[in-house]
């Protein structure tokens, strides 16, 4: 008796999910077991489509503590491990994206702070994260604290990231480098003049909501300032992609927030929440993202399975 065939890719993974049992929220514990089970049978060994051009999104949400810097990182890490070419500019002074990926940012530096002000060109700063060969980063030291008062009086201070970044694209294409597919600019939890450079310099904007009360608290103002800039600065500028995260399904608080963002973003809003998790607190005191710290967690497969989300997305053109 001859062995019977095996199944292709899609019609392995489809059999497998459609296997796992639905749990609903009387049972959380075994229902969020599920949705991890059907993550990563569905991400298992799958390679994303590069988008047709560079695209480049700003990370921002002037509150501070909602996951900007978790989300760009991780992210970012899940786009590498699916075959992408990815670059993270820490546009941060804290230096917090520095270091989940590895990337040695201590005073003596060069960093972001002297492409900015004209020190040294980004292809001089650009350094590989110890993730992947193809997750890069531009590092941000304490200096970047002070660049916002030492451009006041430089000319184009509103558009010194976008020069370099452009500047950087042409060179990787110079010098026969692979072309990245996204460049994240991970933004401090203000609207200065740091995160008015990032938004000049993007096409899309990232903005990651806390499912917390007040969590649209101020996203008004951030919406006016990126208005402000599409009318100034860079027409361009979209907000392209809004991601809830640390959200705790068990309580009503999470699931009536998630379903408030989405009823005022129902298209910029992407199906997967992340969630509250140990591992994603836990993974950048070893230098690391929660997708090369513990790949099989429940943070981990969240921000994968949003990656693949936002990679299915219509690319924007660079501004």
């Amino acid at each position: 008796m001859t062995s019977p065939l095996p199944l292709p890719d899609e019609e392995r993974r489809a059999a497998q999910l459609s296997s796992v049992p639905d749990f609903d929220a009387d049972t959380p514990l075994a229902a969020q077991l599920a949705v991890d089970t059907r993550r990563k049978i569905s991400l298992s060994g799958v390679t994303f489509e590069p988008p047709s051009q560079t695209r480049v999104l700003t990370v921002a949400n002037q509150k501070g503590g909602v996951g900007k810097t978790t989300t760009a990182v991780n992210i970012a890490a899940a786009l590498a491990r699916a075959g992408q070419q990815v670059l993270v500019i820490d546009n941060d002074p804290q230096g917090n994206a520095s270091t989940a990926l590895g990337v040695e940012h201590d005073r003596d530096a060069v960093s972001l702070y002297d492409v900015l002000l004209g020190e040294a060109a980004m292809h001089e700063v650009v350094r590989d994260s110890t993730f992947a060969p193809n997750l890069l980063c531009v590092p941000a030291t304490i200096d970047l604290s002070g660049a916002e008062i030492e451009l006041v009086s430089v000319d184009s201070r509103e558009t010194r990231l976008r020069t370099a970044l452009r500047s950087y694209l042409v060179h990787r294409a110079e010098n026969g480098l692979p072309r990245l597919d996204y460049v994240f600019i991970d933004c401090p939890p203000s609207l200065g003049l740091l995160t008015v450079n990032a938004f000049t310099a993007a096409a899309e904007v990232l903005i990651p909501i806390q499912c917390e009360y007040y969590a649209l608290e101020g996203l008004s103002q951030l919406l006016r300032n990126i208005d402000l800039i599409k009318e100034h600065l860079n027409p361009a500028l979209e907000v392209s992609t809004i991601l809830l995260t640390m959200s705790d399904t068990r309580t009503n608080l999470a699931r009536e927030v998630a379903m408030e963002v989405r009823g005022h973003f129902p298209e910029q809003t992407l199906p997967t929440v992340i969630p509250r998790s140990v591992r994603i607190s836990e993974a950048p005191s070893y230098g690391q993202t929660v997708i090369q710290y513990d790949p099989s967690s429940s943070g981990a497969l969240a921000y994968a399975q949003a990656a693949r989300e936002l990679s299915t997305r219509e690319a924007r053109r660079i501004a």
